[in-house]
């Protein structure tokens, strides 16, 4: 009989996923309010829900839902044996961060009763995206090891094949460009930048990068064999990784409206600059998931 058939009939199976289950919410709301606290006391966040066009912020928040279930598949709340689990474990995740976010604006006073509701309802769905990553990042760096000691290795932390590690690498590019990509300081950066310092952060952001993961042993970083030559990893996973992080910026730009109106030259910059805290997010991502 598999597991998941005895899990199914077992009450105190039954009690211990629940308790995990619980457990799992716990930390993802702690995950939700110590990764995106930051943006929810960001001027330029609370701004963009009332002027963000709604097309833009509905695809943004469709785009968010598989986002959420893929990372679940690999960091949910709890054990998942499938497709509809980790739709569920989105959807709590989600639920998080709609719930965090309006509970910190309404603290902060930044949601009213007299406001209307598009307004409120577009402070919310903007801070509810990074709550709801941080709430499914707030999984995986919150588990205490006897966590994860009970649970099964093959079950708790899913391998990730090349194309999911790039897909992850994305995550953690577009949850570290949310932090910056609304503020104005990415456009008056870009105006005061020359050619050779948009190079010289582009050669920056590809060795910090691919120093993380492969040279300065971190906890969950990567190393090369002898046999493997040290360009195999660079053009496999760090240049491609760059590239990412770029179209994430460029995407994080053009969501918060900060595309329209701004010349060529400097958008150009711009995406450069973004990429820095991008590049070192999907870099993050490796570590962490």
């Amino acid at each position: 009989m598999s597991d998941f058939a005895v899990q199914g009939h077992d009450p105190d199976r039954q009690r211990k996923a629940r308790t995990a289950f619980l457990a799992g919410m716990g930390r993802g709301l702690a995950g939700a309010l110590l990764f995106a606290l930051p943006m929810l006391m960001t001027m330029e966040m609370w701004q963009l829900g009332f002027y963000i066009g709604r097309d833009k912020l509905f695809l943004l928040l469709i785009i968010n839902l598989p986002l959420l279930i893929i990372l679940s598949h690999h960091i949910g709340f709890e054990e998942t044996f499938g497709w509809r689990e980790d739709l569920r474990d989105a959807i709590v995740a989600y639920g998080i961060g709609i719930a965090a976010s309006g509970l910190i604006l309404t603290l902060f006073g930044l949601l009213k009763p007299d406001m209307p509701a598009s307004e409120v309802l577009g402070k919310i769905a903007v801070q509810a995206v990074p709550a709801s990553i941080g709430a499914m990042f707030g999984r995986s760096q919150l588990t205490r090891d006897e966590d994860e000691a009970c649970e099964k290795p093959e079950l708790r932390k899913r391998p990730a094949s090349y194309f999911g590690e790039l897909f992850l690498m994305a995550v953690g590019a577009l949850f570290l460009s949310l932090n910056v990509a609304p503020t104005e300081e990415m456009i008056l950066l870009s105006y005061k930048m020359t050619a050779w310092h948009a190079l010289a952060t582009i050669l920056l952001s590809i060795t910090l990068m691919h120093g993380f993961v492969y040279a300065v042993s971190f906890e969950g970083g990567h190393e090369l064999s002898p046999e493997t030559p040290w360009w195999h990893a660079l053009i496999r996973f760090t240049l491609p990784g760059y590239v990412i992080a770029l179209t994430i910026s460029l995407f994080s730009l053009w969501i918060f409206e900060q595309v329209d109106g701004t010349a060529l030259t400097p958008l150009i910059f711009a995406v450069i600059v973004l990429a820095f805290p991008a590049a070192i997010g999907a870099a993050a991502a490796r570590l962490i998931l």
